[in-house]
Formats: C-alpha cells, sequence, structure tokens
C-alpha cells in the first residue's frame, strides 16, 4: 500500500489558470456514479474528461483533478453511513463493531466521533476487541523469519503431509475457541495437534452415543424422565448445566469459556464417567430391556442438546453427525434445528443430587485404588475385583447400604464401581482414608471377587454354573440370552 497513492479521493477539480476549486452537486453525482460502476480508482486512472458531467467537459483542458484523499480515519469512521445505514438489511446501530486492539484510538474513536456529531449516538450497540496471532514462541508473523501459519496449510495440509498434516476447518475453529482473544494468541505445531486430540476425542464420543442408537426409535422407546433411574437423571442435570453455562458464554462472546465447559463435560462427565458405567446396560442388557432403552433415552437427549451447542463451533462434525442419527427428526439440518431449549425440569437439587456426588467422590477414590491393585497385579480387568469399603460414617453409610442394591437394575454401586462385588462394613477405617467434608470419612480397598467368571458379560458370579442349559452364564446373563433363543425359535 505504501508503494502508490490509495484512499478514497476527495472529488476536487482545480482551474490551472487560477487555482480554483471545482467542486458541486453535479460534479459530485458524476464521480459517485463512475465510482459506484468503476471503483475508486477510477478518479486516479481515468482522464480529466471523462470525470466531467457533460456541462464541464468543454473545460477539460484548464481542469485538473486533486490529488488528495480522505483521512482514513474519517473515511473508515464513517462507514456507518455508507454502509450500515445505507444498506436495508443492516440495522444502525450496528450490533457489533469487531477489530483488534488497536483501533480502541482508531476506527472504534473515529466511527463514535462522527455518529455522535451527526445523530448523538453511538454506531454500535457493541465493541469487541482482539489481540494478534504469534507464533508458537511468541514472535510476530512475517516473511522474513519463516513463521507464517498459513490457514489453507492448516486446514489442507502442507506439502509434506507428515509434518503439515490436513487438520480440517473443524480443528482451526476449535482452535479460535480455545483461545482468549483477549490479548495475543499463539498458534504452531504443537498447538494444533493438541487441538487436534482434543477434536478427535468429542469427535469419537459423538460416533459411540450414535453407534449406542443404531435401533432406538423414539417414538416407542424413549423411556419418560420420571422413571429415568437416578444415574440417568445425574447426567442429565450436568448436561442441562452445561447448557445454561455455554448459552451464557456464547451471548458474552467468552467463546474460550465455552471450549473449556464443553471440553471438561465431554472428559469428565462422558467418557471418564457415564459413558465409562452404561457400556454394560448397552452391551449386557436385553436389547428391548428398560435398563438399555432408559440409557437410550438419554443418550438421545445427548445429541439433541450437544450437536446444536458445537454447531457454531464445529459446523461440519454437528452438520456431519446430524445427518447420520438414526432417527427422523423435525429438521433437515442442525442449523434449521436452532439451540435447544435449556430443560429446567432436568435440573436436580436436594438430597439426590448431594448423594450423587458423593457417589461420584467414592467412585475416584475407588478408581484410584483399583488401580494400584491393577499395578501390583492383584486384579487384571476391573470385573475381577471386589471393591471393599469401610466407614465409621452412619451417613456416609447409610448412603452407600442405599444403592448397594436397587429395583431398577442401574442404580447400584456394583456398576458405578464397574466392579463384580461390593462389600460394606461399618465400622473405624483405619489408616489411609479418603475424607469427604461434612459427611465422613472411609476407606476403600480391593480383594478378588468370588464365584466364577460369566462368558457373557466377564461379571464374577456365584449364579455361575447354576444353570443346566448354559452353565457359563451368570443370572444376569442366562435369562437375556434364552430370552433371544425364543425369538429365534419363533422366527424359525
Amino acid at each position: 500500500s505504501r508503494q502508490r497513492k490509495w484512499g478514497v479521493p476527495i472529488p476536487v477539480f482545480y482551474k490551472k489558470d487560477s487555482g480554483e476549486a471545482i467542486v458541486t452537486e453535479e460534479t459530485l453525482k458524476h464521480v459517485i456514479d463512475l465510482v459506484r460502476e468503476k471503483g475508486s480508482d477510477a478518479w486516479f486512472e481515468l482522464p480529466v474528461e471523462d470525470l466531467l458531467p457533460e456541462s464541464l467537459k468543454a473545460e477539460a483542458s484548464n481542469l485538473t483533478k486533486g490529488e488528495d484523499t480522505m483521512d482514513v480515519w474519517f473515511d473508515s469512521g464513517s462507514s456507518w453511513a455508507g454502509v450500515v445505514s445505507a444498506r436495508e438489511e443492516l440495522n444502525y446501530p450496528a450490533d457489533l463493531y469487531l477489530e483488534g486492539s488497536d483501533q480502541h484510538r482508531g476506527w472504534f474513536q473515529s466511527s463514535l466521533l462522527t455518529s455522535v456529531a451527526v445523530n448523538g449516538c453511538a454506531p454500535y450497540k457493541t465493541v469487541l476487541t482482539h489481540g494478534f496471532v504469534l507464533d508458537e514462541k511468541g514472535a510476530k508473523m512475517s516473511k522474513s523469519l519463516g513463521n507464517i501459519i498459513d490457514p489453507k496449510n492448516i486446514i489442507e495440509g502442507g506439502n509434506n503431509q507428515k509434518k503439515d498434516p490436513a487438520y480440517g476447518a473443524d480443528t482451526l475453529r476449535l482452535w479460535v475457541s480455545s483461545v482468549d482473544y483477549s490479548s495475543d494468541v499463539l498458534i504452531g505445531p504443537s498447538i494444533l495437534k493438541q487441538t487436534s486430540e482434543i477434536y478427535r476425542k468429542l469427535r469419537g464420543t459423538i460416533r459411540f452415543v450414535l453407534g449406542n442408537l443404531h435401533d432406538f426409535n423414539p417414538e416407542s422407546d424413549a423411556v419418560s424422565y420420571d422413571s429415568l433411574p437416578l444415574f440417568d437423571k445425574y447426567i442429565l442435570h450436568q448436561l442441562v448445566t452445561v447448557q445454561e453455562e455455554v448459552d451464557s458464554n456464547f451471548e458474552s462472546f467468552q467463546f474460550s469459556k465455552v471450549f473449556q465447559t464443553i471440553q471438561r463435560f465431554n472428559v469428565v462427565d462422558l467418557s471418564q464417567f457415564y459413558l465409562d458405567v452404561v457400556k454394560d446396560r448397552l452391551y449386557i442388557r436385553g436389547s428391548d430391556s428398560f435398563e438399555r432403552k432408559s440409557c437410550q433415552t438419554v443418550l438421545k437427549h445427548m445429541l439433541d442438546t450437544l450437536l446444536p451447542m458445537i454447531a457454531p463451533i464445529l459446523p461440519h462434525l454437528a452438520e456431519d453427525a446430524w445427518q447420520n442419527l438414526p432417527f427422523q427428526t423435525s429438521s433437515k439440518s442442525v442449523f434449521l434445528h436452532g439451540l435447544a431449549e435449556a430443560k429446567s425440569e432436568w435440573k436436580m437439587s436436594g438430597a439426590d443430587l448431594q448423594e450423587l456426588e458423593i457417589l461420584r467422590s467414592v467412585r475416584s477414590e475407588v478408581n484410584r485404588v483399583a488401580e494400584i491393585a491393577r499395578k501390583d497385579k492383584l486384579i487384571g480387568s476391573s470385573l475381577e475385583a471386589k471393591v471393599v469399603i469401610r466407614t465409621d460414617s452412619q451417613e456416609l453409610h447409610t448412603i452407600l447400604s442405599k444403592y448397594s442394591e436397587s429395583a431398577n437394575g442401574v442404580d447400584e454401586l456394583r456398576y458405578l464401581f464397574i466392579c463384580s462385588q461390593v462389600d460394606l462394613k461399618e465400622g473405624p477405617a483405619g489408616e489411609g482414608v479418603t475424607e469427604i467434608p461434612e459427611v465422613g470419612t472411609f476407606r476403600a480397598t480391593i480383594e478378588r471377587a468370588g464365584g466364577l467368571r460369566c462368558a457373557r458379560c466377564w461379571n464374577y458370579s456365584d449364579t455361575v454354573g447354576t444353570f443346566g442349559d448354559h452353565k457359563e452364564l451368570c443370572d444376569r446373563c442366562h435369562p437375556v440370552v434364552q430370552g433371544k433363543k425364543a425369538v429365534a425359535n419363533v422366527a424359525a
């Protein structure tokens, strides 16, 4: 831009003999029409006679065109008049002015001054500023340093795909959402690799959920909220809490908090907790059982909420998943569906929520000691374990006892801990206790589970070997297999 004259020209002609300025409504209109047709370079490229209206063409030989350009800050600062106010599809004041942090004394300021001077109000409702993109070491990108990162190479990959793999547009957008744009941000190969892993983790979760809904019909199979097990209600509580946080952060342009909230929910609440626990129900229970259908109902609610939630950041992933939903939807595209409405009735409170938070704390400790038992070769899989919990807290013992068995076949400690058996003991916990504030202390230990291993679910049970027709099955799996046999016989 410094190699030539540039900017919006000031369309004034000057008499060669006297220097008198010639600018009238007629000359302005003629130049405006030319610029509208040919662009602002028309002033610099066309001869004087072409720039003059018909009534002044005879005087062209005595006129010269001015070479001054409009002050760039006045030029950009009046864009609210030349763009926003001039176009019917736009509104004045504008909803948002977005630019870099260097524009506080530039475009934002000049726009404010010109708009207040003419109309007595700011030309924008909100101003959002951002920092600048630096390389991975925090250096400014420049051709001389050779550290410029081309967004196209991030999306499509470079010439050497091993060195510069194609991450796709969604990974680039995910990186944008992950950084705090209020200051300068860093980007480079290792940062993109980490972002890609986060993207793949989320994509993997969505694939898992989609895969386990292949035989689910919302019209006939859905379980009402009131009938859902508490473990299912708890994850819906977490889901609606995340949805409210995400909606609030989108409204305030806090995209990094949107990213953090979704990532935390995916890793901590889904991958490491709920989806880990429900695999037993999805894979082992009968295909038409309450235990499985209730879980599928929750998985369907997750997609209904999660896909519109991630669509503004990960449009390709969201639309890809939406197009592969195994059931009919009211919208052909996730972008026509709109954001799901947060369901306040899914919010839990009181004793149930407190109990489930306590159970998650206990589960974290059980997972820790189980990992130690694995390293010590006491067990291999967690299903080889019997978890023994000892506590002298009457409150904690009462809560744990409540979940030692369940009428719905879901809300049980052995499924929560992904083990074969759980043994609760009252009394002093001894050394190595874990404290739950305002509840009490407990100690979790691991022993080998009793009984034989079921060939189907791999749980250890004393009931394995008690069924004459299927000695290798436990009391959970035997009726499922028998049911499948009965269906097969009817079909035959």
